[in-house]
């Protein structure tokens, strides 16, 4: 239980904290795309720190979709993850809203942060960057948390190439690379987000399912994990 109170908290923060930085300053002259893209990443490093040894830190469903793939857990630990996730991701977002209406904060993105296409990406494109993004988050996150491929610096290698996935797609589709970001607020922007959040749902975990398959294929499969390896090894 300790384990999906984790990802519900760490995703939350991660929503908050990290499209809070597009929603209050994304246009402006302190923070920009460079900005949002690095507290994306650094939010995620300190994650991985402060829950990885709890839950594995996945705080995205395309994480734990892959992680499932990979057997570094099992079905019913993804489910609660799942769960844990959305609820933490709306949550979040339901804060965002009221801090640009009752908090009287300017939403600097005009939508929540919510994930988009069309302005600078048709959605074709949308879908194949987001797979593309997705799957390098995953893959990494799987390779540097593996048995060949673990290191202690796991985290500081996953936030730097989510801070990197931000600065190729923030002016495309916002980046999304996680379900649990993009419903909390599409859910409140409503409008054309809200009716293609799809694309943010699936083409992650599309992306998700290739990262795990790419990286059994480099790395081959593991050993069954034991319930320490369970909360442990694919720590984000």
């Amino acid at each position: 239980m300790r384990a999906i109170w984790a990802e519900l908290v760490g995703t939350f923060c991660l929503v908050f904290f990290a499209v809070g930085a597009a929603v209050y300053g994304i246009n402006g002259e302190a923070i920009g795309f460079v900005g949002v893209a690095f507290a994306f990443g650094l939010v995620l490093f300190a994650l991985a720190y402060a829950i990885g040894p709890i839950s594995g830190c996945h705080v995205n469903p395309a994480v734990t979709l892959g992680a499932l793939l990979a057997r570094r857990v099992d079905a019913g630990t993804a489910v609660g993850y799942w769960i844990a996730q959305f609820a933490g991701g709306i949550a979040a977002a339901a804060l965002l809203k009221f801090m640009t209406t009752g908090g009287d904060v300017t939403d600097q993105t005009g939508a929540l942060g919510a994930n988009d296409y069309g302005a600078t990406v048709n959605l074709a494109g949308a879908i194949v960057i987001e797979t593309l993004l997705t799957f390098l988050l995953v893959f990494t996150v799987l390779a540097v948390t593996g048995k060949k491929g673990a290191t202690p610096a796991a985290g500081a290698a996953i936030g730097l190439v989510l801070a990197i996935i931000h600065l190729v797609g923030l002016p495309l589709t916002g980046t999304s690379v996680n379900p649990a970001r993009s419903l909390g607020p599409a859910l409140f922007a409503g409008g054309a987000p809200l009716e293609h959040v799809w694309v943010f749902i699936v083409a992650p975990l599309i992306g998700g399912a290739l990262g795990a398959a790419v990286q059994l294929w480099m790395y081959g499969r593991e050993p069954e994990p034991d319930e320490t390896d369970v909360q442990t090894s694919s720590a984000l």
